[in-house]
């Protein structure tokens, strides 16, 4: 029997020839990604140990991203406690404050992905780099001590699912509808513990962009990571954006290597999606729901915030008014300075939206955009949970970049195709 991309990941990481689903192994960490949240109780855990060291400096990525800048006196605590540690440790990777952003687009565009390693991060949807043919998989702060000092964790091999993207995208229907239609039908826990992998000629269409949407939302479906294998979009991205270690490892699935499960899904059927309250398995097709009235559209977050998500939004929002508060949130400042530079600032000004420095604030309820009682926000982020995003008689609708452009100039939920 052949191994999964998964496991052959795995199997080299521990030092075996070869692993299969359940066995344990002590694997080496590539990378470890630090935010502002997670990564301070790993540090005291480290201090009360009396541990003041970490594996390897060039091998840890910090970047305060949660709540950047500091909304308030403990988030700027926070700050301080992860810039004392990152500047005693002399960690290589440690985006300031000016060059943080949202982690999860931050590591691959400044180069710190790449296939065939093994990642981890304080934060659920580390499982995006997955996108990059890479094991990558959220942690907690008490994993997230033992990894910075030790680079090493243990994993419990996970079962491999198989999913079939067959056909093309239809016009106005993206990768975020994809992994919402993918969610609606398996559940929230219809991954649990479980790889997915994501295969077919439909990925082929989609840029690095639009694939690290798909795993990134795969910890919505109870995986333990999402995973994608390695083709020319991934080559041709890693060239543009790999600086320091150029040289990986490539893996893919052997032909007879062992799934628990495949579903096949035909995406040329796919419509623009609308994740309904409270969970992220509530997505159905737009005219579901359309007309249902808003208050608030946001378009960033890990998920949805590159460059490409922005582009969509301006090619609505040009030459048309919100009738809703609308907010816009570049994941990092290079997206930032680029959707101004292409004059994509300008289209969302003139629509009356505000624009925000990079932040994950509003995505996970923090500030820059949180909610209060009753209010409804369409929103490009992964998450719609009960107070997700603000008070917890608020909602959240979960969907693409240009569904929620489409319904914030509407002020209520909108079939994208109308502007398109």
């Amino acid at each position: 029997m052949g191994m999964t991309i998964t496991e052959k990941i795995l199997a080299k990481s521990a030092g075996k020839d070869k692993v299969k689903a359940g066995d344990l192994v002590d694997a080496k960490i590539d990378v470890v990604m630090c935010h502002d949240v997670t990564t301070p109780p790993a540090i005291t855990m480290l201090v009360e140990k009396g541990i003041d060291k970490v594996f390897d400096p060039e091998k840890i990525v910090v970047t305060p991203d949660h709540f950047q800048p500091a909304k308030d006196i403990k988030s700027a605590e926070l700050h301080k406690r992860l810039d004392d540690w990152a500047k005693r440790q002399k960690i290589k990777y440690y985006y300031k404050i000016g060059r943080a952003g949202v982690c999860h687009a931050l590591l691959p565009e400044q180069g710190h992905i790449r296939p065939g390693e093994v990642i981890v991060g304080g934060d659920s949807h580390t499982c995006t780099y997955g996108a990059f043919a890479a094991f990558s998989t959220g942690i907690g702060s008490t994993d997230t001590a033992a990894a910075i000092a030790t680079g090493q964790l243990w994993f419990k091999v996970p079962a491999s699912m198989k999913f079939v993207l067959n056909g093309s995208l239809g016009h106005g229907v993206y990768s975020k509808d994809v992994i919402l239609a993918v969610i609606a039908r398996i559940g929230t826990d219809g991954a649990l513990y479980r790889a997915m992998e994501f295969v077919g000629p439909a990925l082929a269409e989609m840029s690095m962009e639009a694939r690290m949407t798909i795993t990134n939302m795969a910890i919505e479906a109870g995986a333990k990571s999402g995973i994608i294998g390695f083709d020319d979009i991934t080559k041709q991205y890693l060239d543009e954006h790999l600086r320091d270690k150029k040289e990986y490892t490539v893996f893919k699935s052997d032909s007879d290597a062992e799934y628990i499960a495949t579903e096949t899904f035909d995406c040329s059927t796919i419509e623009p999606m609308v994740a309904l309250p409270h969970l992220p398995s509530g997505g159905v097709p737009v005219g579901q729901c359309a007309g249902m009235k808003m208050d608030q559209a946001y378009i960033g977050s890990c998920t949805n915030g590159r460059i490409e998500d922005l582009r969509i939004a301006a090619t609505i929002l040009k030459g048309k008014q919100v009738a809703i508060r609308t907010l816009i949130v570049s994941a990092t400042p290079v997206i930032w300075k680029r959707a101004k530079d292409e004059g994509l600032f300008d289209i969302f000004y003139d629509a009356g939206c505000v624009i925000s420095a990079p932040t994950c604030g509003a995505c996970l309820g923090g500030f820059m955009g949180i909610l209060a009682e009753g209010e409804k926000c369409i929103s490009t982020t992964n998450r719609n949970f009960v107070g997700r995003m603000g008070h917890p008689k608020s909602e959240v609708y979960l969907t693409s970049p240009a569904t929620a452009a489409a319904s914030a100039v509407e002020g209520k939920i909108t079939d994208p195709r109308n502007f398109l």
